[in-house]
């Protein structure tokens, strides 16, 4: 960042300035990609690879820093993966191309991309990553160098996202809105939910998770349909200014969902609630409690948080109809620093769920269903995670490594409970032993050995001493 940048931010933000300056000290790259040993599994020494890894960071740094970080191949693997669906997407998103055009090329992109050669030069000019449909051969060049269980998912996923668009593209010629919900899940699905889909699929052939992964479809589109129903509500103002709309009718059109519009533009003068779906932030909670590779859960685990971030503070936020909303800087830094664990990922989507709910109005028609999603998530977390045990982040303590608040009524339940157990295993104890020194209590006072112990040791002194004698007897003198 620049210095007058950091200067106007100490001025208007001064508390994001340790934020900031801790994630740049502090948080270093775990990999580097152009490093010598890692050649041959980020393929930097390909001059082909390297120009990919250029357009990954030309689209996103954001995404380009998470999939760098990956372990092993997985991150050259999931680097073509998004090129392939963002060149995809580039074509979806002209509108100087045809009709007829763009359906064909939609339909027949995953036959391009193992067409050595294949490039399209006819993109819009204004279109931001024309330049990647230019120079495609350099991504059919390395889709055809990866083992053929990685190449096959890859392509598998890009034929049906291209057939989903190509019906998506057809129905924009009739009408510029999605009508039902139903609509609006099925499109998020082709765009986005096969891509979580397509991701279960690679991390299952890497060996990095388990290979029941790929067969878990749900959690896995629900994946995707998060990250893309954020983007939408994010994104509503850029998309509006190009005449785009990606909520259905069904929700801005309608009474029942705070609506009543008669086109999806009035929302502007009048904003309706921005809300996205809690049955996505849900599945999305138990996708990233089976995930076990650290970079792997990272790399899910970060835009998540960063999703419910934007949606809390898109929630209630008239700016989204006028303005594209983001979260600042400092608050990335900050969750991608503390996403480091399924605890601590938990504990960051219960705290935005209680934000949102917080501000929810009662003269809301979805207020009740907004307290349902807040609570399904907060009942998730507290389920997996209790808030009365407390875990010290010393890493070195072991002994207070977890603790129980007694504060808590629960908390309190299980120290009495815990406590009782002890007591009646005691008790069984003392009866046992009482048992086998004929109903005698044992005797134990301090600094005394009991009575029972004390005929013990006077035993084993008369056969110590028989034993003496018996040895001095037989001894030849």
């Amino acid at each position: 960042m620049a210095l007058s940048k950091w200067l106007l931010m100490m001025i208007a933000h001064p508390n994001e300035v340790p934020i900031l300056l801790q994630y740049y000290i502090y948080h270093k790259p775990k990999r580097d990609i152009t490093a010598k040993q890692e050649h041959p599994t980020s393929g930097w020494d390909r001059a082909s690879m390297r120009r990919c890894w250029e357009f990954l960071d030309a689209a996103g740094r954001s995404y380009s820093a998470v999939i760098k970080e990956l372990e092993g191949e997985l991150a050259r693997v999931v680097c073509l993966f998004y090129l392939v669906l963002r060149a995809l997407d580039t074509i979806e998103d002209d509108m100087t191309l045809p009709l007829a055009v763009k359906q064909r090329l939609l339909c027949d992109f995953h036959i391009h991309s193992r067409t050595p050669g294949w490039a399209f030069n006819e993109s819009g000019p204004d279109e931001k990553d024309r330049q990647l449909l230019v120079e495609y051969p350099v991504v059919v060049a390395e889709l055809a160098d990866l083992a053929p269980g990685y190449r096959d998912a890859i392509l598998a996923i890009a034929e049906k996202m291209g057939r989903g668009m190509a019906d998506v593209v057809a129905r924009d010629e009739s009408s510029p809105y999605l009508e039902t919900i139903a609509d609006y899940d099925l499109y998020c699905h082709h765009v986005a939910g096969l891509v979580g889909e397509g991701l279960s699929l690679l991390f299952a052939a890497s060996g990095k998770e388990s290979p029941d992964l790929a067969s878990q479809l749900e959690l896995s589109n629900n994946m995707g349909l998060l990250f893309q129903k954020t983007n939408i509500i994010r994104d509503f103002a850029e998309d509006a200014d190009q005449g785009r709309f990606f909520w259905p009718r069904e929700i801005w059109g309608k009474d029942k969902y705070g609506g009543g519009f008669a086109r999806a533009e009035d929302m502007r003068a009048r904003p309706i609630i921005a809300k996205g779906s809690s049955t996505e932030v849900e599945l999305e909670q138990r996708a990233l409690h089976v995930l076990s590779a650290m970079s792997v859960f990272k790399f899910v685990a970060i835009p998540a948080t960063m999703a419910l971030a934007t949606l809390e503070l898109c929630f209630m936020n008239p700016k989204v109809f006028r303005q594209n909303v983001k979260i600042r800087k400092a608050m990335a830094a900050s969750l991608i620093m503390r996403s480091t664990s399924a605890r601590e990922v938990a504990h960051i989507f219960r705290e935005y769920a209680r934000k949102i709910h917080a501000r929810a109005r009662p003269e809301d028609p979805n207020f009740i269903r907004i307290g349902i999603a807040c609570g399904k998530i907060e009942q998730w977390c507290e389920h997996h995670y209790p808030s009365f045990l407390h875990f010290s982040s010393d890493r070195n303590d072991k002994r207070n490594s977890e603790a129980i608040d007694p504060t808590d009524a629960r908390g309190a339940m299980f120290l009495a409970s815990e406590k009782e157990e002890y007591e009646r295993t005691q008790a069984v104890h003392v009866r046992r032993v009482s048992g086998e020194l004929g109903g005698e209590e044992p005797v134990i006072r301090k600094g005394r050995v009991g009575d029972g112990a004390m005929q013990g040791i006077v035993i084993y002194a008369a056969v110590g001493l028989l034993a003496v004698v018996y040895w001095v007897l037989r001894v030849p003198h």
